[in-house]
C-alpha cells in the first residue's frame, strides 16, 4: 500500500519536472500557494513550491501538514557547494539542517533554536537511504540526459552524490569572502541554500520524517549567480524528475 508523500520544491523548473510525471493531479490553492494532488509510483503525492526563503519555506509546509497530513515530506531543490570537493553538477544528500544565520546569543548559544535545545535538525535515516541510492542512480544517468555543450559549459562529466550537513539561511550566498566564513564557522556544512533547515524544523514539529537532496548549481562564490537559470532548464530539472521517480519506487 503507498503512503502520503508531500513532495516540496523550491524552484519552478523542478516542480514542473515532477508534475509532468503525475498522471491525475489536480490543483487546489491555500495560503496563496498551489497544491498539486494525485498519485505517483503508487503513493498518494502532493507536490507545492515552497517559495524561496525561510518564512516562505516554513509557511508552505505548515499549510501542507495542516491540509495533507503527510507521512512523509521530501524536499528537492538547488544549493551552493561549500566544502571543498562539492562542485557544480554533484547532488546533496542533507543529513543534518542548522540555521546559519540564526544568532539569539547570549540568551541562546549560536545557532541554537530558542525553545527547542539544539542547533541541528536531522534527517530520516530511511529516508536519507533511499534518497542517496535515489541520486546515485540519477548521478550515472546525467550524461545521457544532456547535450555535449551543457555537460561542457558546467563541467558535468564526473558528478558525484554526497552526504552531510546543509545549512540554511536568508540570503543568496554570492560572494568568495561569504562563502570562506561560512566554511570557518560550520566546517561540516557541504552546500547552503535558504530553505530546508526551515523545512526539517517544522516536520520536527509535527512529528514527520523529513528528507531533502539538493542539486549543486554554483560554488556559492563569486560567480553563484553565473548561468543560474541554464542550470535549472537544463540540468536541475532532469535531476529532480529523475530522483523523486526512482525514490518512491523505492519507498
Amino acid at each position: 500500500m503507498g503512503q502520503r508523500i508531500a513532495i516540496v520544491s523550491a524552484v519552478h523548473e523542478e516542480l514542473a519536472e515532477i508534475l509532468a510525471l503525475m498522471p491525475d493531479e489536480r490543483k487546489t490553492v491555500a495560503a496563496d500557494r498551489e497544491f498539486w494532488h494525485g498519485h505517483l509510483q503508487g503513493h498518494e503525492v502532493l507536490a507545492v513550491l515552497s517559495g524561496i526563503g525561510k518564512v516562505a519555506a516554513a509557511t508552505t509546509a505548515t499549510a501542507v501538514m495542516e491540509r495533507f497530513q503527510p507521512q512523509q515530506v521530501l524536499f528537492t531543490g538547488v544549493a551552493g557547494g561549500l566544502a571543498p570537493g562539492v562542485e557544480v553538477g554533484d547532488i546533496v544528500v542533507g543529513t543534518t539542517f542548522l540555521q546559519h544565520d540564526l544568532d539569539a546569543s547570549p540568551l541562546f548559544p549560536r545557532w541554537e533554536v530558542p525553545g527547542r535545545g539544539c542547533s541541528r535538525f536531522a534527517a530520516d535515516l530511511a529516508l536519507t537511504q533511499v534518497l542517496h541510492e535515489a541520486a546515485r542512480d540519477a548521478v550515472t544517468w546525467l550524461p545521457k540526459l544532456l547535450d555535449a555543450d551543457t555537460l561542457r559549459l558546467f563541467g558535468l562529466h564526473a558528478p558525484s552524490v554526497h552526504r552531510g550537513e546543509i545549512v540554511t539561511g536568508d540570503r543568496f550566498v554570492s560572494s568568495a569572502a561569504e562563502s570562506a566564513a561560512l566554511r570557518a564557522a560550520l566546517p561540516e556544512a557541504l552546500a547552503v541554500e535558504m530553505e530546508c533547515a526551515a523545512v526539517a524544523q517544522v516536520c520536527a514539529d509535527y512529528g514527520v520524517p523529513f528528507a531533502a537532496v539538493r542539486t549543486i548549481s554554483d560554488r556559492a562564490d563569486d560567480d553563484a549567480h553565473v548561468d543560474f537559470q541554464r542550470f535549472l532548464q537544463q540540468v536541475a530539472r532532469h535531476y529532480s524528475g529523475r530522483i523523486v521517480r526512482k525514490a518512491l519506487n523505492l519507498l
